[in-house]
């Protein structure tokens, strides 16, 4: 997706937002781990199989710091040499930080690593540095600074400004930022993100060059300007709600969140925090210190390594022990299956989820709770119905007072080597909080063709009264999202078309131009998105026309506020934004067309 190399308001882009790279690197080298004592894999039971421990070392891609470790930045230097260009490579890591304070450091992101603290808080880890992602690998252009993440840190930053250049799958949670942040790459070349949550920035956020981005229940010293599409739920400091001119869309709360789960020591024992759901949140839910929510000792968890099978995750969960997936690829052969309430399956450092065979990678019961946070799902060679379910088709149970929350579970459909999937994220249960996602049908690496990595839908939402919050679905061979549920609601929306359509009749729709990026069924009485946006890129042929970018019943109880679409560069053009409203796109200007309310 091309963005603006100036600050203008408007991009001026003149080229693929992603291309091709070369071969990624290698299989990344075995760091040491400092992550505490090793723990058996399993024991013996009189009763047959061996019971599953729980607890134990975190493996030897977490990285766990102290103020005292010796050569912190060269340790940094030396991982993110090794993941700064690997986009379809195997090296995946977390690098830890104990409370304290920490001087000197600048820790750059590479691919698939991922930075935190392990306070209650974000101050009890303070960095007097900065944590840094640009695009030098690419030419200054951060358009493909995916999958990397930052927090629970404090950052005194040490320009007083710290940089931040991501675009899709790059969450910046849980931080505070005594400073500004810069949103764009050295350069002010395109960029495509983002997200931040729970995070306070005491200084202004740049999104210079940034086309769009997501902000919910945090506090900002201010926000300089808008590109095409800026969304805020729960922010103070954000900008007055302004769309079309400039775009910001802004709530002053979040309907329902709940944050992520994350790792945190208590003493010298880990525990993972699970954040108490609001209602009507904003800002931090850190404010005072300690935020709101229970806890559970790392012996409740399975530690899981890479290796381990899917029948020895699923055991685990059998015993009922929760699921932390350190850094590495697991390839499962059958469904990993979630079926008791409140289990938590927390990935570290991108754990990526590969199934075999064709199956689906995780499955969630129609049960109260789950929490699903922090993995990547990458589709395999062989054609899987769907890569992740949450809930049966039957699903009918009320989760209102206690729902599944899905948080930075990304999935992947080629780009790394084959893969197929019909469906990438079913959501059936009901209440279910999908929070932060980036589903991605690939469009540049390995394994990437119009048939080669064949996904039809993106995200296909079932269930009733679910909630997305920060939704990025990018080119499906048909629909990307497509919501049959009653009382969906989604704040931020971030679409492309697929790019690599051969012509205009491998995208018809019946007699319907191209499929809606955001299909909402025709039966839906209720429904409800804020600051949407899709866009177009057919460069292997130019002259497709897509109706409209957002399909809708044209009822009165579902309704739109702040749609966008866009041709970037005039490969492809729309004629309408929703339905048959809006005016179509037109040269090679790259200017939005919007539509402020709908209906």
């Amino acid at each position: 997706m091309p963005s603006s190399p100036t600050h203008s308001p408007l991009p001026e882009p003149s080229g693929p937002r992603r291309r091709s790279l070369l071969a990624a690197a290698a299989a990344a080298p075995v760091l040491t781990s400092i992550a505490g004592a090793g723990a058996a894999r399993a024991v013996d039971s009189p009763d047959g199989p061996r019971a599953l421990p729980g607890g134990g070392d975190l493996g030897p891609n977490v990285i766990v710091f102290d103020p005292s470790t010796a050569n912190i930045q060269g340790r940094l230097d030396e991982i993110f040499k090794q993941q700064e260009s690997a986009q379809f490579g195997t090296g995946r890591y977390a690098l830890l930080f104990k409370p304290g304070t920490y001087h000197g450091l600048n820790a750059q992101l590479g691919f698939y690593t991922s930075i935190a603290g392990l306070g209650l808080s974000p101050d009890d880890t303070t960095i007097n540095g900065d944590v840094t992602v640009d695009a030098g690998w690419f030419d200054g252009n951060a358009t493909q600074n995916f999958w990397r993440s930052a927090e629970n840190l404090a950052l005194v930053p040490v320009s007083g400004t710290n940089r931040w250049a991501v675009s899709q799958a790059a969450p910046f949670r849980r931080m505070h930022v005594r400073g500004g942040l810069n949103l764009a790459p050295d350069g002010y070349g395109w960029a495509s993100g983002g997200y931040i949550a729970d995070s306070r920035i005491d200084g202004t956020v740049g999104p210079y060059s940034q086309q769009q981005w997501y902000t919910r229940d945090s506090s900002v010293g201010g926000w300089l300007n808008a590109v095409w599409n800026m969304v805020f739920s729960g922010v103070e400091g954000a900008p007055a709600q302004s769309f079309p001119e400039p775009p910001y869309t802004t709530l002053e709360t979040t309907p329902v969140s709940r944050e992520k789960p994350f790792l945190y020591l208590d003493g010298d024992e880990y525990r993972v925090f699970l954040p108490e759901k609001r209602t009507d949140a904003r800002g931090v839910s850190w404010g005072n210190g300690t935020p709101r929510g229970t806890s559970l000792p790392l012996s409740g968890f399975y530690v899981a390594r890479p290796g381990d099978s899917a029948a020895t995750l699923n055991q685990a969960l059998e015993q009922g022990l929760h699921l932390l997936l350190t850094p590495g690829i697991y390839h499962v052969d059958r469904t990993v299956e979630v079926k008791r309430a409140g289990t938590v399956v927390l990935g570290l450092g991108y754990a990526t989820l590969i199934p075999d065979n064709g199956v689906t990678a995780l499955r969630v019961a129609d049960v109260d709770g789950v929490r699903l946070a922090g993995f990547l799902v990458d589709a395999g060679p062989v054609n899987s119905a769907t890569l992740v379910e949450v809930g049966p088709e039957s699903a009918s149970a009320d989760h209102s007072a206690n729902p599944t929350t899905v948080q930075d579970v990304f999935v992947r459909i080629g780009g790394a080597g084959p893969g197929k999937a019909t469906t990438s994220l079913v959501v059936n249960s009901r209440h279910t909080i999908v929070d932060h996602t980036w589903v991605w049908r690939a469009d540049h690496g390995d394994g990437v063709g119009w048939e080669t990595n064949r996904a039809d839908y993106g995200v296909v939402v079932n269930g009733d009264d679910v909630l997305i919050t920060g939704l990025f679905v990018e080119h499906f061979n048909k629909y990307d999202v497509q919501w049959n549920g009653e009382r969906g609601r989604t704040v931020f929306f971030q679409n492309e078309k697929a790019y690599d359509a051969p012509d205009q009749a491998a995208i018809q729709n019946g007699s319907v131009k191209g499929y809606a990026a955001y299909k909402v069924g025709d039966d839906v009485t209720e429904h409800e998105g804020w600051g949407m946006g899709s866009y177009c890129y057919y460069n292997v042929n130019p002259s497709i026309v897509q109706h409209h970018g957002f399909a809708a019943p044209n009822r009165s109880g579902v309704r739109f506020h702040g749609l966008l679409v866009v041709s970037l560069g005039g490969q492809g053009q729309y004629e309408c934004v929703i339905n048959d409203t809006g005016a179509p796109t037109s040269g090679t200007d790259t200017v939005p067309s919007k539509v402020v309310q709908y209906p």
